[in-house]
């Protein structure tokens, strides 16, 4: 072959792939995403993910037009079918329409609204609330509004990826200590804390890949020693924790006056959408006017602000709610355990893991579980440290206790077979 024609042949082959090849096909997160698919396939294991759920979300469900017991959602309390969940949703719609369509700034604030943040202001027991859109910009736009350049942010290392986000957004320099080692959080503010003007500890209510709490009581010890502001990110425990559902706070005897921030979602025990900050009035005044998720992002739908305001209110009127899912989580515990299942340091509440650790036999273990009608959640590396992988497990407070039995039975059984 001669060079002219080596040199045709090479544009053709050029031309070739950039006809055919996606401007980001080189970008390396597309890459990622490639060789993860390319190891399943050789594994032959199936993606668990974005699979196609059909139907109301309970604890059986149809996903892919296949039937299965469910515990993948996060609908602790049951309360993302409730028919007076659904009745206001509807009723909203009429009231309000499909969509606000502008900011609340603007002209998207309605009654709904004001009336769900006076309600979560007073189960949490603070001043004042504000309602986001979403749980995950009403983390990542407090931390930006509040914190800058010259600032400091400590946080537990699990600290979920909304509060990362929130931090590099803000330009304060940020310090990750152990998971709940509150003696590595200490040493950061005793060396770390007089260098800045501001200080924010960020913490979770409970985590939601161990299913573990912290100490809130020392930790407000903390921050008041060392003169710095505390966030809490109830995601995973308001409406989960304390005998009422009334979070951490309630759970560790703390009052919630004595935490500055009391950050929570709409979509997991309270069955609906959206996020909200909870805290003092100057606190919610600020995030009205300053937080750029709220200012320029169109209201929450009038369906998701009902639906949450009706689950709020249930949730006061309605405790026994909080004691099967206590019970429940009890009760799956016993049964792991019974079996010589590791659940790591998981409490009881609502979320529940089983240690399985190299990633491979992680996945498999869920499609072998999915397979039996069981459908559980896959958290693998980079969601936790790398070959720590593990099946979550999400029980609500109307799961049975044969479909518990059921599920950890099967677990056992196929532990051995992956």
């Amino acid at each position: 072959m001669n060079v002219l024609t080596q040199t045709l042949a090479m544009l053709r082959a050029k031309a070739d792939r950039s006809s055919t090849a996606s401007p980001f096909s080189n970008l390396s997160a597309y890459k990622t995403i490639a060789q993860h698919r390319k190891m399943g396939a050789l594994l032959n294991i199936e993606s668990p993910f974005f699979r196609m759920t059909e139907g109301l979300q309970g604890d059986k469900v149809l996903i892919d037009g296949k039937p299965v017991l469910n515990f993948a959602w996060t609908d602790y309390l049951a309360f993302s079918q409730h028919p007076a969940l659904r009745a206001a949703s509807k009723a909203a719609i009429d009231q309000y329409g499909a969509s606000v369509s502008a900011s609340r700034m603007v002209s998207g604030d309605t009654g709904l609204h004001r009336e769900l943040e006076n309600e979560i202001a007073d189960f949490v027991g603070v001043e004042s609330a504000l309602v986001f859109s979403s749980g995950h910009s009403a983390n990542v736009y407090t931390i930006g509004a509040l914190m800058s350049d010259g600032d400091l942010i400590v946080h537990d290392e699990y600290m979920h990826n909304s509060g990362y986000i929130g931090s590099r957004l803000s330009g304060a320099t940020a310090r990750s200590f152990r998971h709940n080692r509150l003696d590595k959080l200490e040493a950061i503010l005793r060396n770390e804390r007089a260098k800045y003007r501001n200080a924010l500890i960020i913490i979770e209510g409970q985590y939601s890949a161990d299913g573990d709490v912290p100490d809130l009581a020392r930790i407000v010890e903390l921050k008041e020693q060392y003169g710095a502001w505390l966030m809490v990110d109830e995601a995973h425990s308001l409406g989960v924790i304390g005998r009422t559902g009334r979070g951490i706070s309630e759970y560790c005897e703390v009052d919630p006056s004595k935490v500055e921030i009391w950050m929570g979602v709409l979509s997991k025990a309270l069955g609906s959408v959206g996020g909200y900050v909870a805290g003092s009035r100057d606190l919610t005044d600020i995030l009205r006017y300053s937080a750029a998720g709220f200012v320029f992002s169109v209201g929450l739908s009038p369906a998701n602000t009902a639906a949450a305001l009706a689950a709020v209110r249930i949730l006061k009127g309605e405790p026994e709610r909080m004691k099967r899912l206590h019970d429940n989580g009890a009760l799956f515990l016993k049964e792991a355990h019974d079996r010589g299942l590791n659940t790591g340091k998981a409490l009881g509440f609502g979320m529940l893991p089983i240690m399985v650790g190299q990633t491979a036999r992680a996945a498999k273990l869920v499609q072998r579980m999915y397979e039996r009608g069981i459908n559980v959640s896959l958290i693998i590396y980079p969601g936790v440290p790398l070959n720590a992988g593990r099946l979550r497990f999400f029980l609500n407070s109307e799961h049975t206790a044969e479909e518990i039995q059921t599920a950890v039975g099967a677990v056992k059984e196929e532990f051995a077979k992956v």
